[in-house]
């Protein structure tokens, strides 16, 4: 519950601070006619994403044993790699994240109607898709996947409380040091899902099984509380294969430090205002209005 009430925040709170730039932008341009538009994509979005879900949900049932467990290995696979890939996209898109959707919003004003409707859908529905995906790979893992989705739920809608605080200036939190540590901490759940995919792919007979690489049962029984915890958490499995030992091991060891890297190469941002989307920082001076004091306005 706690790794996917995670997976929620952090993907729900990127998805609000996108919407929450984009209304703070046309606010400030005095473009309210085009809010109705932008909400609409923001709705597709999340109509697509729920969509996804449902799918990933109730459409293996009919699938015999072996393709429904090489489906599973595959759609973790996917999820580890789109994970992988947002979290190191945000560690190196994030400060300019204002500026490029701004951007996309100028050329938008100079076409269709419809170009609003696509950038909210295609700035929060990336979001929504990665978090389905995601959140069920965790969920088919572990052992309770009500409570797994019960805490998907909750990390949303703190993150949509976050958001809606944010935009109102009632709260300010450091996002640059949020997203650095919870993107580590991804990576560590990631490394878990695919050590279950593996698992999976080993169980429908793609990849060759064999023996446990070790036996931690005495240490942590299933029915104890913390092997609840470190299951629900990391996927742990207190006897692994060693292709599942060793898929995770190389997943650590090549991700993390390489992550860990790129954050401490990111530049530093100056503070001379609030804190802006990605951790940056905007002069008090810009701001037009209380909903925009969360993101920069230069």
């Amino acid at each position: 519950m706690f790794a996917t009430y995670l997976i929620g925040l952090r993907e729900g709170l990127e998805a609000g601070l996108i919407v929450g730039i984009l209304v703070a932008y046309l606010s400030k341009l005095e473009r309210r006619d085009l809010l109705a538009r932008t909400w609409a994509g923001v709705a597709v979005a999340v109509a697509v994403a729920l969509g996804v879900g449902a799918a990933l949900t109730w459409g293996p049932y009919a699938l015999t044993f072996e393709a429904h467990e090489i489906l599973a290995g595959v759609l973790s696979i996917a999820a580890v790699a789109m994970v992988t890939w947002m979290v190191f996209w945000m560690a190196t898109h994030g400060a300019g994240l204002s500026k490029e959707l701004r951007g996309q919003v100028d050329a938008a004003m100079d076409r269709s109607w419809f170009a609003f409707v696509l950038i909210g859908a295609l700035s929060v529905g990336r979001e929504g898709i990665e978090t389905a995906l995601f959140v069920w790979a965790n969920v088919a893992g572990g052992s309770d996947p009500v409570l797994g989705t019960i805490g998907a739920l909750l990390g949303i809608t703190t993150a949509v409380a976050i958001s809606w605080g944010i935009a109102r200036g009632l709260v300010r939190i450091n996002l640059s040091r949020f997203f650095t540590w919870t993107g580590a901490f991804l990576v560590l759940v990631a490394a878990g899902v695919l050590a279950y995919a593996v698992g999976e792919l080993q169980e429908a007979g793609v990849i060759p099984g064999g023996p446990p690489a070790y036996d931690l049962v005495g240490l942590v029984p299933s029915g104890s509380w913390y092997g609840a915890l470190l299951t629900g958490i990391f996927n742990f499995s207190p006897e692994p294969t060693w292709a599942q030992v060793i898929a995770w091991s190389l997943y650590v060891a090549v991700v993390l430090p390489l992550y860990l890297r790129v954050m401490r190469r990111r530049p530093t941002p100056k503070k001379v205002g609030a804190t802006d989307a990605a951790g940056s920082e905007s002069s008090s001076a810009s701001r037009p209005s209380a909903s925009a004091r969360a993101v920069p306005a230069s």
